[in-house]
Formats: structure tokens, sequence, C-alpha cells
């Protein structure tokens, strides 16, 4: 994995930066996992607006990815490493000895070939899923459950990971990449490894016109707005606009969104820094 920069031909060219899709081994996707994916373009069942800087975009055919890890003790062999439009990381087909195929999150260093299994005592290896009362301390890992058999929830995106750092009861201690320190169940499955495609983060469109591939319209900003259509809208010249706050009138700077009475909260040892 690593990043591809262009020579100045067009201006588009100059600063973008994208993958260069090295890791990719195969680019034509499992037909058997494929699921129709619908646009709504920002608009709801009546036809009107309610969510505003959405439409247009590539049209995309969704991955069915398994989360849950529940085919127990059953080797799966690494097919290929993908491409996946709906997601940061990458993805890899597996093919179990059973002979069903299912797509998971690949991490980083997973090769074609490579055997992977999920069970409650299997091997702490690259790629495994196992129970976090089974997983050695300091290890790191993905794509973490939140309650038992949910699915997983946590480290899923480009890059990310946690570590396991202590088990205190029945729960396990896990330090999430945002820095936040948060218990969870021992009895919850977690894979061991980090999400591949750690350089996305220093991607660069490089174009608006990359931007509207992905389905994302031009955002206007509230101080270019009128009076009528933003709070930070209207006054004479380039005014300030005042306090940040949303369309609705909503702080948009420093104001805490979290109910601060969340069950969950009393999971959470520490927060994650700002």
């Amino acid at each position: 994995m690593a990043l591809k920069k262009f020579k100045p031909n067009t201006p588009g060219q100059r600063f973008k930066t994208i993958s260069d899709y090295a890791e990719i081994t195969h680019d034509k996707p499992e037909k058997s996992l494929l699921l129709p994916k619908k646009r709504s373009g920002g608009r709801n069942n009546s036809g009107k607006m309610t969510m505003r800087y959405l439409g247009g975009g590539h049209k995309q055919m969704y991955r069915i990815i398994d989360f849950k890890r529940d085919k127990f003790d059953i080797p799966a062999l690494v097919n290929s490493i993908e491409y996946d439009p709906n997601r940061t990381s990458r993805i890899a087909l597996l093919h179990y000895a059973d002979g069903e195929k299912r797509y998971i999150i690949a991490p980083v260093g997973l090769k074609v070939g490579q055997s992977v299994i999920s069970g409650e005592n299997v091997a702490p290896e690259l790629g495994n899923s196992l129970l976090l009362k089974n997983i050695p301390l300091g290890t790191t890992v993905h794509n973490v459950e939140l309650r038992p058999h949910q699915g997983a929830v946590l480290s899923r995106s480009a890059g990310t990971y946690c570590q396991l750092v202590n088990r205190d009861g029945k729960y396990a201690v896990l330090k999430l990449a945002s820095g936040e320190t948060r218990l969870i169940l021992i009895t919850c499955m977690a894979t061991i490894g980090a999400v591949s495609n750690g350089d996305h983060i220093g991607e660069s469109h490089g174009k608006a016109g990359r931007r509207r591939w992905l389905g994302r319209r031009p955002r206007v900003r509230g101080v270019a707005m009128n009076p009528v259509d933003h709070p930070m809208g209207g006054g004479e010249g380039r005014a300030s606009g005042g306090q940040p706050r949303s369309r609705k009138g909503l702080f948009a700077k420093g104001k805490k969104t979290r109910y601060p009475k969340k069950a969950s909260n009393k999971f959470i040892l520490e927060r994650k820094k700002k």
C-alpha cells in the first residue's frame, strides 16, 4: 500500500494523490455476495430534500460483509483482496472448507492463499476472529463487537485498530483509535490485526469532480447565504456571521451533543482526546 502522485499535466492532477491499489488482486466482485444499492439523492418518500449536498455519483453495488464471523472452527482460504466502493478499507474474499464464500474486512498483511479461522479458542493470528477473553493482552484488534452476537461495530474503517489493554472481571479494557478507553464484555468477538489501507488518510481528490463521483454535491457556506436561508447569512460585505451555528440555529462549535445520562457512559473509562 502506497500513495501515487501525478505530474501536473492538468489542473485536476496537480494535487491528486490516490492509492496505487497494489494490494488488490481481483477486479471482479463475487456475484453471489452483491446487492443493489439504491440512491435517494437526499430526498424522502415524497420527493422533498431532507439532506443537503447529496446526489449523483457512480452506480455501485453493495458487497455483503461478514461482520459476525460466526462460522466457528471452519477454516477458510483467502481467495482475493478486492476494492470496495462502499468503504475505505479493502475486503477479502474467503472460500470456506464447506464451500461457502464470504467477504471480510481485510487486515494489514493478509495475503492470498493464507488460511483464517474464527472460533472461541483459535490461535490469535492475523485475520483470525475470537473472543476477547482468549486474546493475549497488548494485542492489536479490529472489527470489535459492542454486544455479543451483534456483529462488529468498532474499528472498521481504513487504518483503525484497538488495543486490548486489560481484563477486569467480565469486561475487557480496550483503547480505541480515538484515544477513548472503554469496557467491553469479554464474550464479544474481535479480529486480530489492524484494518488495511492505512494510507487512505493521505489521499487527495485533486478536483471537485472526484467528489461528484462519490455522490457529494457542492457544499455552500452559511455566511454566503441570505438571512432567510441561514442564521449566519446576510450582512454588508463579507460579514463573518457571528457565532458559528447550524441552519437550525444550534451552536456548531463546542456544544456537547451527547446525552449526559446515556446508559453506555458507565462503560467509558476515559474520553477521547480532543
